[in-house]
């Protein structure tokens, strides 16, 4: 067996709330050719003058609401899950962000010091479902970096595990004690620009194009990020018992003007509690560690606009974090993948 260390990687997270650091880190994060992906001069027009001189200030306030006394719940809970499975795994282990810090470059430099004969990284994106804007950027970046300080190193990476049984089950049973007292079950994923999907379909003519697109399980929407999130809803769906009539789905976090994946989870949160449903849990698979998208978009802001518009009881689950079955689940990928 080649000798491997393990990589995780995840999003990412300010170093603090000051307005400084939150400039920074979206600076980073929005000139992404992944992210905001428009030639450069464009994308730095739009992320510096527009963006920067007024959301810092705006995303700090709400990076501030969900900090906790250790820092940042994504980079704490990662780090949790990285100590656990720490305990499960004998090839060296370490995280690092796609976006501010740890670093990738931090996460290869460490791996080499616990093994300077290490042959192959094993790279996991912390992300069940393939977009441009978390699982190739982060493939792309760790690429880019471990050609500067170790060009001899192979690199492999897990593939998306949004159909993955092992992973479907593990999110089922997360989900499973908090629909007790829910009249509905809502899917929400962190949204994408449609145009995002449509670079995926090497056809041109099925992603958006085609009717139940997301249905048909084909090559041209092998790396669709929609395709994905509609097998892992469906699936999971199957695993509950769930009626068509007790779940759905939609997508956060949207940005700028342009048309992004609909339905979207604040119109779709709003429409629920008018139509009637009355005790409303939310969880949001596309996240494996609660960060701000989970705690304030869905747990604060979603909340509140259920309850003003007739909702009676909100519940937010909890994303995977660091509990021991989904422990067990990566500990599973890399014995799988250091075999193959």
């Amino acid at each position: 067996m080649k000798k491997t260390g393990v990589l995780l990687v995840n999003l990412g997270s300010p170093d603090s709330t000051q307005v400084k650091d939150v400039r920074k880190y979206l600076d980073e994060f929005l000139m992404d050719k992944y992210v905001i992906d428009v030639p450069w001069l464009l994308r730095a027009l739009i992320v510096k003058g527009f963006i920067l001189p007024f959301r810092p200030k705006k995303s700090a306030e709400a990076y501030k609401s969900v900090w906790t006394d250790e820092g940042s719940p994504l980079i704490v809970i990662s780090e949790k899950l990285k100590a656990k499975l720490g305990e499960k795994v004998e090839q060296p282990l370490e995280l690092a962000m796609r976006y501010g810090n740890p670093s990738i470059k931090s996460g290869i430099e460490k791996l080499l010091q616990k093994m300077p004969d290490m042959e192959e990284i094993l790279l996991i994106p912390l992300y069940p479902h393939y977009a441009m804007a978390t699982f190739k950027t982060v493939v792309e970046k760790t690429e880019v970096e471990l050609q500067k300080l170790a060009p001899n190193i192979k690199l492999k990476s897990i593939d998306p595990f949004y159909d993955e049984e092992q992973y479907l089950d593990t999110l089922t049973e997360s989900i499973r004690p908090y629909l007790d007292k829910v009249d509905y079950l809502l899917f929400s994923y962190h949204g994408v620009p449609e145009r995002h999907v449509q670079k995926t379909d090497p056809s041109g003519a099925h992603c958006l194009k085609r009717k139940n697109c997301c249905q048909i399980k084909c090559p041209v929407n092998e790396l669709c990020y929609r395709h994905h999130t509609v097998v892992s809803t469906e699936e999971v769906a199957k695993r509950l018992n769930l009626g068509k009539t007790q779940f759905g789905q939609s997508f956060q976090s949207r940005l700028g003007k342009d048309p992004w994946l609909q339905p979207y989870t604040d119109k779709t949160i709003e429409a629920l509690a008018k139509k009637g449903v009355k005790r409303l849990a939310v969880v949001c698979p596309a996240f494996v560690a609660d960060c701000l998208e989970t705690i304030e978009e869905i747990g604060m802001e979603g909340k509140e606009i259920f309850l003003e518009n007739g909702g009676e009881h909100f519940v937010r689950i909890p994303c995977l974090n660091d509990n021991d079955a989904w422990v067990d689940t990566l500990a599973q990928y890399c014995n799988k993948y250091t075999q193959a």
